[in-house]
């Protein structure tokens, strides 16, 4: 597998990992003070929109830290 597309996946998953546990935290908070409770697809959907925006986020942010500055100083 190419160089770049490695990068990306692995970034991207990491970033995923990060706002799912993130989310999930947050609903299992969410439980223990309210009693209403949400159903698995909204319980998914809260999981992914976290998860795909920490990992567009993870990736955006690795790739400006790792990008490599060539300009002489002019």
């Amino acid at each position: 597998m190419p160089l770049l597309i490695s990068y990306i996946i692995i970034r991207v998953s990491i970033g995923f990992a990060l706002g799912a546990a993130t989310a999930i935290a947050i609903l299992l908070q969410w439980f223990l003070t309210d009693a209403t409770s949400l159903g698995p697809l909204e319980m998914w959907l809260v999981i992914y929109g976290f998860g795909s925006v920490f990992g567009l986020g993870y990736l955006a942010t690795s790739l400006a830290l790792d990008a490599d500055d060539d300009d002489d100083g002019a």
